[in-house]
């Protein structure tokens, strides 16, 4: 059976327990601060790499429904 993804709340809670935050991310990657969210509804490769790099996992280990 294929794991759920990560419910935004837990990948904004993963990053503040990294010591970073979802705009921050975005930001140190050249992006406007709020350009990141996108990633969490929809599916956007580049941003979903950016949070899965920031948290140390694969982008198919947060959102494993998109990477089918």
């Amino acid at each position: 059976m294929m794991q759920p993804d990560w419910h935004s709340a837990d990948i904004i809670a993963a990053l503040k327990k990294q010591g970073t935050s979802l705009s921050a991310v975005s930001r140190k990657s050249g992006l406007a601060s709020s350009t990141l969210a996108n990633a969490l509804i929809k599916h956007w490769p580049k941003g979903e790499r950016l949070i899965a790099e920031a948290l140390g996992v694969a982008p198919e280990h947060i959102w494993p429904s998109r990477y089918r």
